[in-house]
């Protein structure tokens, strides 16, 4: 069991260091791309929100695989596709139950909290960029006055 909670705490560990650099690497582009004056364009402005939520959905397919590749490396499956799978229905919380863990099911539970935090930091990291976009680009100016 306390192989377990270490194996967990160290693969929350470094999915958050993912989910960090993703983050400020993610943040950094938007405001590098933000513009000097308001746009006013719906699709330029939608289309910046989309490459950074595909952006942040690639931190998730990491943080996916690293839960995947602990898995083939304690001996769980046979096979990428099938820790794969595991870690995604896993991860996202989905839980089919058409494949379960009996001696590691400690870990499984870590990487479905894990997953909990992610996406719910990925949503308002999501949120905040859409909210910053919305008022880069289309609050009043003086010109507009």
């Amino acid at each position: 069991m306390l192989i377990q909670i270490i194996l967990g705490a160290m693969m929350v560990v470094i999915t958050t260091m993912i989910q960090g650099v993703f983050m400020f690497v993610g943040i950094r582009r938007l405001r590098e791309y933000a513009p000097q004056r308001p746009r006013k364009s719906m699709l330029l402005s939608t289309l910046r929100i989309a490459v950074f939520v595909l952006w942040l959905f690639l931190a998730t397919i990491l943080e996916v695989w690293s839960w995947a590749t602990l898995y083939l490396a304690l001996g769980v499956f046979g096979s990428i596709e099938e820790a794969t799978y595991f870690s995604t229905v896993t991860f996202t919380t989905l839980g089919y139950g058409d494949i379960t863990l009996d001696d590691w099911r400690l870990l499984s539970s870590f990487e479905a909290a894990n997953g909990l935090l992610m996406f719910g930091w990925s949503t308002a990291l999501v949120f905040v960029a859409v909210q910053w976009i919305y008022e880069s680009d289309y609050k009043p100016t003086d010109e507009d006055a």
